[in-house]
């Protein structure tokens, strides 16, 4: 959907173009965008694009729209980048935005279906950094059950617990991403991993933890 306007700020330059400034703090990155410098979002796009693709694709299920949605989610960080509050960390600004740009997704899926079947989709991208060893510890059956599970969580749940748990966000970087109250996301933390444990337990280990 936002190929070309992704391609017209030239993102998709050769892998470690870019090495010379990797040093280069999230702060200074942003700094050099809002002076005009198109290959300073490009380092920030390569440096962020994999955890936001992850956590959008825990979001709608779907790996094709994720790449797509994260096309978006960058389109509107580069043009909105002026207005970001200076004291915002660059990560929790473009979560925020990812999350924003998967809600409409969703919303409009509803909105054409009448009926969002997440039950049967492949949700949850088990990326190598994630904190979880599900590769190691877990059969393909187990795997998938983790999968329906987390498509079941309501919406908010589903967030806070991705972010929490599969990102390693901390409260308050979650709050500052989805706008909720301390005491909410605790809550919807909570009642997220108690409904996981539930429908996990009976498969897992005695060691699984979520």
């Amino acid at each position: 959907m936002k190929r070309l306007a992704l391609d017209e700020l030239n993102l998709e330059g050769q892998p470690g173009a870019f090495a010379g400034t990797l040093m280069n703090s999230s702060r200074d990155l942003v700094a050099q965008v809002c002076q005009g410098d198109q290959e300073a979002f490009r380092l920030i796009f390569e440096r962020y694009s994999r955890p936001v693709i992850g956590f959008i694709y825990d979001m709608v299920s779907d790996r094709e729209l994720a790449e797509e949605l994260t096309q978006e989610t960058f389109v509107r960080a580069y043009r909105g980048i002026r207005g970001m509050n200076p004291e915002t960390k660059l990560s929790t600004w473009l979560f925020g935005i990812a999350r924003n740009v998967a809600r409409e997704s969703l919303r409009a899926r509803v909105r054409a279906s009448r009926h969002v079947d997440l039950e049967d989709k492949s949700v949850l991208d088990l990326s190598d950094n994630e904190p979880v060893p599900v590769d190691r510890l877990l059969s393909k059956e187990l795997n998938e059950l983790i999968r329906r599970s987390l498509a079941a969580l309501d919406e908010d749940k589903r967030v806070v617990f991705t972010l929490k748990v599969f990102h390693q966000c901390s409260y308050e970087e979650i709050a500052d991403i989805t706008g909720f109250s301390l005491a909410k996301l605790k809550s919807d933390l909570h009642r997220a991993r108690a409904e996981m444990r539930r429908r996990i337990k009976p498969y897992a280990g005695v060691g699984y933890e979520v």
